[in-house]
Order: structure tokens, then sequence, then C-alpha cells
């Protein structure tokens, strides 16, 4: 679970970080008159800040998943080798 936070926290920052870049650099190229292939640039660094996110969200939540499905298979193991005991010795 820590790490499950951790990972999360820093693609928060990142992604954070990266939209405000985009923003910053969209703004600059479509309001002010620099150039217009800031405009695409900023575009694409928004997406990408979106897209860092996403995949960041869907890796913890795949973390999680595989924790809570390998605990419930240890389990099912378990019970697994106490029955085959248990038929064993009758």
């Amino acid at each position: 679970m820590n790490t499950s936070k951790a990972m999360l926290k820093a693609v928060k920052y990142y992604g954070g970080t990266l939209l405000i870049a985009g923003i910053i650099i969209f703004s600059i190229g479509f309001f002010g008159n620099v150039s217009s292939t800031l405009t695409g640039i900023g575009i694409g660094t928004v997406m990408g800040a979106i897209f860092v996110f996403l995949m960041g969200v869907f890796f913890v939540a795949t973390e999680e998943v595989l924790e809570k499905t390998g605990r419930r298979k240890s389990k099912l193991d378990t019970l697994a080798k106490v029955t085959a005991t248990s038929i064993k010795t009758k």
C-alpha cells in the first residue's frame, strides 16, 4: 500500500507540473505573438501530462488488484492443503 501511495503521489506531482508547463506554453503561443508552433507544443505537453497521469493511476490500480488476488490465491492454496491432508488421514 505504501508503494501505491508513493507512486500515485509522484505521478500526481509530475503530471501536474507537466500540465502547468503545457498550459503556460499554450497560452504564450496562442495569446502572444511569439510563434504559432508553441501552441502545438503546448497542446502536446498537456496531452502528455494527461497520458502520464492516467497511466500512473492505471499502474496503481493494477498493482492493488494483483495484491488482492495474490492474497486470495494464497488462502485458497492453504484451504486446498488442509482439505487434502484431511482426506489422506481418513
